[in-house]
Protein backbone atom coordinates (compact mmCIF):
# COMPACT_ATOMS: atom_id res chain seq x y z
CA UNK A 1 0.00 0.00 0.00
CA UNK A 2 1.50 3.36 -0.96
CA UNK A 3 2.54 6.00 1.52
CA UNK A 4 0.83 9.33 0.94
CA UNK A 5 1.56 12.81 2.21
CA UNK A 6 -1.14 15.47 2.10
CA UNK A 7 -1.64 18.93 3.53
CA UNK A 8 -3.25 19.34 6.93
CA UNK A 9 -4.12 22.43 8.97
CA UNK A 10 -0.71 22.44 10.70
CA UNK A 11 1.47 21.03 7.92
CA UNK A 12 1.97 17.70 6.20
CA UNK A 13 0.09 14.60 7.32
CA UNK A 14 1.36 11.08 6.72
CA UNK A 15 -0.92 8.28 5.62
CA UNK A 16 -1.31 4.92 3.93
CA UNK A 17 -3.80 4.56 1.10
CA UNK A 18 -5.31 1.60 -0.71
CA UNK A 19 -7.31 2.37 -3.84
CA UNK A 20 -10.48 0.45 -4.62
CA UNK A 21 -10.78 -1.67 -7.74
CA UNK A 22 -13.33 0.57 -9.43
CA UNK A 23 -13.45 4.35 -10.03
CA UNK A 24 -16.66 4.66 -8.01
CA UNK A 25 -15.50 2.48 -5.10
CA UNK A 26 -16.88 3.58 -1.72
CA UNK A 27 -14.58 5.43 0.67
CA UNK A 28 -13.45 4.66 4.21
CA UNK A 29 -11.38 6.80 6.56
CA UNK A 30 -9.69 5.09 9.53
CA UNK A 31 -8.83 7.04 12.71
CA UNK A 32 -6.27 5.76 15.20
CA UNK A 33 -6.23 5.78 19.04
CA UNK A 34 -4.92 8.49 21.36
CA UNK A 35 -1.67 10.02 20.03
CA UNK A 36 -0.12 10.16 23.49
CA UNK A 37 -0.75 6.52 24.33
CA UNK A 38 1.58 3.61 23.44
CA UNK A 39 1.10 2.61 19.81
CA UNK A 40 -1.22 5.58 19.30
CA UNK A 41 -0.70 5.74 15.56
CA UNK A 42 -2.13 4.55 12.26
CA UNK A 43 -0.27 1.22 12.54
CA UNK A 44 -2.03 0.16 15.74
CA UNK A 45 -3.31 -3.38 15.29
CA UNK A 46 -6.96 -2.41 15.64
CA UNK A 47 -6.64 0.49 13.19
CA UNK A 48 -4.76 -1.72 10.74
CA UNK A 49 -7.41 -4.42 11.06
CA UNK A 50 -10.14 -1.91 10.20
CA UNK A 51 -8.08 -0.70 7.25
CA UNK A 52 -7.60 -4.22 5.90
CA UNK A 53 -11.26 -5.08 6.42
CA UNK A 54 -12.51 -2.17 4.32
CA UNK A 55 -9.84 -2.78 1.67
CA UNK A 56 -10.96 -6.41 1.35
CA UNK A 57 -14.50 -5.16 0.71
CA UNK A 58 -13.28 -3.11 -2.26
CA UNK A 59 -13.27 0.31 -0.58
CA UNK A 60 -10.76 3.04 -1.30
CA UNK A 61 -9.40 3.37 2.22
CA UNK A 62 -7.07 5.79 4.00
CA UNK A 63 -5.48 5.64 7.43
CA UNK A 64 -3.22 8.44 8.61
CA UNK A 65 -1.30 9.80 11.57
CA UNK A 66 -2.76 12.72 13.49
CA UNK A 67 -0.59 15.80 13.95
CA UNK A 68 2.62 15.17 15.85
CA UNK A 69 2.54 11.41 15.26
CA UNK A 70 5.09 9.67 13.04
CA UNK A 71 5.99 11.97 10.17
CA UNK A 72 2.88 14.13 10.54
CA UNK A 73 3.69 17.71 11.40
CA UNK A 74 2.23 19.73 14.26
CA UNK A 75 1.61 18.77 17.88
CA UNK A 76 -1.13 17.16 19.94
CA UNK A 77 -4.16 19.43 20.33
CA UNK A 78 -6.49 17.56 22.72
CA UNK A 79 -8.91 16.61 19.95
CA UNK A 80 -9.62 20.03 18.44
CA UNK A 81 -6.78 19.97 15.92
CA UNK A 82 -7.15 16.24 15.39
CA UNK A 83 -10.73 16.78 14.22
CA UNK A 84 -9.42 19.29 11.69
CA UNK A 85 -6.82 16.72 10.61
CA UNK A 86 -9.56 14.16 10.03
CA UNK A 87 -11.54 16.64 7.93
CA UNK A 88 -8.43 17.35 5.83
CA UNK A 89 -7.87 13.61 5.37
CA UNK A 90 -11.44 13.14 4.19
CA UNK A 91 -11.01 16.07 1.79
CA UNK A 92 -7.94 14.41 0.32
CA UNK A 93 -9.68 11.05 0.03
CA UNK A 94 -12.61 12.61 -1.80
CA UNK A 95 -10.33 14.62 -4.09
CA UNK A 96 -8.61 11.49 -5.41
CA UNK A 97 -11.92 9.60 -5.65
CA UNK A 98 -14.27 12.05 -7.30
CA UNK A 99 -16.67 9.36 -8.51
CA UNK A 100 -17.25 7.76 -5.11
CA UNK A 101 -20.85 7.91 -3.94
CA UNK A 102 -20.53 6.39 -0.46
CA UNK A 103 -18.30 7.31 2.48
CA UNK A 104 -17.70 5.60 5.83
CA UNK A 105 -15.77 6.62 8.94
CA UNK A 106 -14.17 4.07 11.27
CA UNK A 107 -12.40 4.97 14.50
CA UNK A 108 -10.87 3.18 17.44
CA UNK A 109 -10.92 4.58 21.01
CA UNK A 110 -9.85 8.26 20.74
CA UNK A 111 -10.29 7.89 16.98
CA UNK A 112 -13.89 6.77 17.52
CA UNK A 113 -14.59 10.00 19.42
CA UNK A 114 -13.04 12.08 16.64
CA UNK A 115 -14.87 10.06 14.01
CA UNK A 116 -18.26 10.65 15.58
CA UNK A 117 -17.59 14.39 15.67
CA UNK A 118 -16.63 14.34 12.00
CA UNK A 119 -19.83 12.42 11.30
CA UNK A 120 -21.81 15.37 12.63
CA UNK A 121 -20.00 17.82 10.36
CA UNK A 122 -19.91 15.91 7.09
CA UNK A 123 -23.34 14.86 5.77
CA UNK A 124 -21.75 12.76 3.02
CA UNK A 125 -20.68 10.16 5.62
CA UNK A 126 -23.33 7.46 5.35
CA UNK A 127 -22.12 4.95 7.93
CA UNK A 128 -19.74 4.53 10.84
CA UNK A 129 -17.79 1.96 12.81
CA UNK A 130 -16.95 2.93 16.39
CA UNK A 131 -14.63 0.52 18.22
CA UNK A 132 -14.20 1.02 21.98
CA UNK A 133 -15.50 4.60 22.04
CA UNK A 134 -14.34 6.37 25.24
CA UNK A 135 -17.85 6.97 26.54
CA UNK A 136 -16.62 7.14 30.14
CA UNK A 137 -14.20 10.03 29.58
CA UNK A 138 -15.41 11.94 26.52
CA UNK A 139 -18.63 13.85 25.98
CA UNK A 140 -20.79 12.39 23.20
CA UNK A 141 -23.69 14.79 23.79
CA UNK A 142 -23.01 16.36 20.39
CA UNK A 143 -24.73 13.33 18.83
CA UNK A 144 -28.14 14.95 19.05
CA UNK A 145 -29.37 13.60 16.81
CA UNK A 146 -26.92 11.09 15.34
CA UNK A 147 -27.10 11.65 11.56
CA UNK A 148 -26.29 8.11 10.38
CA UNK A 149 -26.62 4.48 11.35
CA UNK A 150 -23.60 2.47 12.38
CA UNK A 151 -21.91 -0.23 14.42
CA UNK A 152 -20.46 0.12 17.92
CA UNK A 153 -18.08 -2.64 19.03
CA UNK A 154 -16.70 -3.09 22.52
CA UNK A 155 -14.86 -5.59 24.67
CA UNK A 156 -16.40 -6.85 27.89
CA UNK A 157 -12.92 -7.11 29.46
CA UNK A 158 -11.87 -3.60 28.43
CA UNK A 159 -9.68 -2.36 31.27
CA UNK A 160 -9.89 1.31 30.22
CA UNK A 161 -13.50 1.88 29.20
CA UNK A 162 -16.28 0.25 31.27
CA UNK A 163 -18.72 -1.69 29.12
CA UNK A 164 -21.71 -0.09 30.86
CA UNK A 165 -20.78 3.37 29.55
CA UNK A 166 -20.55 2.16 25.96
CA UNK A 167 -23.77 0.18 26.24
CA UNK A 168 -25.52 3.29 27.54
CA UNK A 169 -24.22 5.29 24.57
CA UNK A 170 -25.46 2.67 22.12
CA UNK A 171 -28.88 2.59 23.79
CA UNK A 172 -29.16 6.37 23.67
CA UNK A 173 -28.33 6.53 19.97
CA UNK A 174 -30.64 3.63 19.17
CA UNK A 175 -33.58 5.59 20.54
CA UNK A 176 -33.32 8.20 17.83
CA UNK A 177 -35.69 8.18 14.90
CA UNK A 178 -34.49 6.69 11.60
CA UNK A 179 -31.14 5.71 13.09
CA UNK A 180 -30.22 2.06 13.60
CA UNK A 181 -27.29 1.28 15.89
CA UNK A 182 -25.92 -2.23 16.08
CA UNK A 183 -24.02 -2.97 19.29
CA UNK A 184 -21.63 -5.91 19.33
CA UNK A 185 -20.00 -6.98 22.59
CA UNK A 186 -17.07 -9.37 22.69
CA UNK A 187 -17.31 -10.52 26.32
CA UNK A 188 -13.68 -11.60 26.70
CA UNK A 189 -11.96 -8.93 24.61
CA UNK A 190 -9.75 -6.33 26.28
CA UNK A 191 -9.17 -2.76 25.09
CA UNK A 192 -6.73 -3.77 22.36
CA UNK A 193 -8.79 -6.80 21.27
CA UNK A 194 -5.91 -9.20 21.86
CA UNK A 195 -6.77 -12.59 20.35
CA UNK A 196 -9.99 -11.11 18.93
CA UNK A 197 -8.78 -9.15 15.90
CA UNK A 198 -10.00 -11.76 13.42
CA UNK A 199 -13.42 -11.78 15.09
CA UNK A 200 -13.45 -7.99 14.98
CA UNK A 201 -12.67 -8.01 11.27
CA UNK A 202 -15.39 -10.55 10.53
CA UNK A 203 -17.93 -8.57 12.56
CA UNK A 204 -17.14 -5.26 10.88
CA UNK A 205 -16.92 -6.80 7.43
CA UNK A 206 -20.31 -8.50 7.74
CA UNK A 207 -21.96 -5.35 9.03
CA UNK A 208 -20.56 -3.11 6.27
CA UNK A 209 -21.33 -5.63 3.53
CA UNK A 210 -24.93 -5.96 4.66
CA UNK A 211 -25.31 -2.19 4.98
CA UNK A 212 -24.02 -1.72 1.43
CA UNK A 213 -26.43 -4.34 0.10
CA UNK A 214 -29.37 -2.60 1.80
CA UNK A 215 -28.26 0.74 0.40
CA UNK A 216 -28.11 -0.62 -3.15
CA UNK A 217 -31.52 -2.26 -2.81
CA UNK A 218 -33.09 0.99 -1.64
CA UNK A 219 -31.44 2.84 -4.52
CA UNK A 220 -32.85 0.35 -7.05
CA UNK A 221 -36.34 0.56 -5.55
CA UNK A 222 -36.23 4.34 -5.63
CA UNK A 223 -34.99 4.36 -9.23
CA UNK A 224 -37.67 1.92 -10.41
CA UNK A 225 -40.56 3.60 -8.57
CA UNK A 226 -43.19 4.99 -10.99
CA UNK A 227 -43.35 8.73 -11.27
CA UNK A 228 -46.53 10.42 -10.06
Amino acid sequence: MPEVIFNGPEGRLEGRYQAGKTPDAPLALILHPHPQMPNGNMNHRVSYTLFQTFAALGFSVLRFNFRGVGHSQGSYDAGVGELSDAAAALDWLQTVNKDAKTCWIAGYSFGAWIGMQLLMRRPEISGFISVAPPANSKDFMFLAPCPASGLIVHGGADEQIPEASVCALADKLSGQRNVHIDYKLFPHANHTFDNHLRDLSLCVGEYVKNAQIKKHRKARVKKSAPKA
